[in-house]
C-alpha cells in the first residue's frame, strides 16, 4: 500500500503544474465572466431606464432579473470547464504514452520498481480520478464566491439570487458534473472511471502487441461496452419492460463492476506477462 501511495503521489506531481494552471484559468475566467456579464446587464439597464426613460418595471418584465443562470450561459464560464475536460481526456492517453515515447523509456524504470506492476496501473487510474474530483471541488467552492460577487455588483432590485442547487439543476451538463444524489454520482462517475480503466487496458493491449494490439484493444473496448449495456439491451430487445427500474440499476452496477474487475485483471496479466518495454 505504501508503494502504491508513493506512485500516486509521483503521478500527481508530474502533472501538478499544468493542473494548477487549469485551476487558475478556471478561477480567473469565471470571475471575469461574472463581472463582465453583470456589467453588461447594468449597462443595458442604465441605458434604457435613465437615458430612454423606460420604467423599471417594464425593463424587468422585458429583460428579467440578472441571475447566475445568465453567467453560466457565457463562454467565460463554460469554456474553462470544457478546457479542463478536454485536457484530462488527452491526459488519459498521455499518462501512459509519455512513459514510452519520452527521451528515456521511463516505463522500464516504473515496471522494475520493487512493487506489483498492477500498482502502476492503479496509481495512474487513481491520479485521473483525483484530478477530476479536485476540479469538481474547486468549481463547487467557486459557486458561492461568484454568486457573492454578482450580489455585490447588481442591486437587489435587479437581481434574482439562486442557490447552488438551483444553478446546477438549470443546466444538464452541470447535473452530470454535480449529481444531485449519491446514486447519480455512482452512475456518472462510476461509468467514467470504468471507461478510463477500459481505455487503459486497450492501451496496454497496443503496447503489448503493437499493431495487432490496436485491434485487440478495440475489440476489448467493444466487448466491455456490450457487457456494461447488456441489461439495457436485454430489456430493450428481449425482455421488454421486464425489469423494475431498481432491478435494472442493480444489474447495471453488477455489469459495471464486472467491467472494472475485468479491466484490472486483464491489465495485471498484460503488465506481468505480455508487456514490452
Amino acid at each position: 500500500m505504501n508503494r502504491y501511495l508513493k506512485l500516486v503521489n509521483f503521478e500527481l506531481n508530474r502533472f501538478m503544474k499544468i493542473y494548477l494552471v487549469l485551476i487558475g484559468v478556471t478561477i480567473v475566467s469565471q470571475i471575469i465572466g461574472v463581472i463582465v456579464r453583470a456589467n453588461q446587464y447594468l449597462s443595458r439597464a442604465n441605458e434604457l431606464i435613465y437615458e430612454e426613460l423606460m420604467p423599471k418595471e417594464a425593463f424587468l418584465e422585458q429583460y428579467g432579473r440578472m441571475s447566475f443562470e445568465l453567467v453560466v450561459q457565457t463562454l467565460w464560464f463554460s469554456g474553462p470547464i470544457a478546457l479542463c475536460i478536454a485536457t484530462l481526456t488527452i491526459y488519459v492517453l498521455f499518462i501512459w504514452y509519455r512513459d514510452w515515447l519520452g527521451k528515456n523509456t521511463f516505463i522500464y524504470r516504473l515496471l522494475m520498481l520493487p512493487t506489483a506492476r498492477i500498482n502502476v496501473y492503479l496509481a495512474k487510474a487513481t491520479t485521473i480520478l483525483l484530478f477530476v474530483l479536485g476540479l469538481v471541488s474547486v468549481q463547487l467552492i467557486l459557486f458561492p464566491i461568484e454568486s457573492r460577487i454578482l450580489q455585490l455588483i447588481v442591486p437587489i432590485d435587479f437581481r434574482l439570487d439562486l442557490s447552488i442547487h438551483e444553478i446546477i439543476s438549470t443546466f444538464y451538463h452541470l447535473n452530470i458534473l454535480f449529481p444531485n444524489t449519491f446514486i447519480e454520482f455512482l452512475i456518472y462517475y462510476g461509468t467514467g472511471f470504468a471507461a478510463v480503466l477500459v481505455l487503459f487496458t486497450a492501451i496496454l493491449f497496443e503496447r503489448s502487441f503493437r499493431w495487432k494490439g490496436i485491434f485487440f484493444g478495440l475489440l476489448y473496448g467493444g466487448v466491455s461496452v456490450l457487457v456494461f449495456l447488456s441489461p439495457i439491451l436485454i430489456e430493450s430487445f428481449i425482455l421488454q419492460e421486464f425489469f423494475y427500474p431498481i432491478e435494472l440499476f442493480v444489474l447495471e452496477m453488477i455489469t459495471g463492476l464486472i467491467v472494472i474487475a475485468g479491466s484490472i485483471w486483464v491489465s495485471a496479466y498484460l503488465l506481468k506477462k505480455r508487456i514490452r518495454v
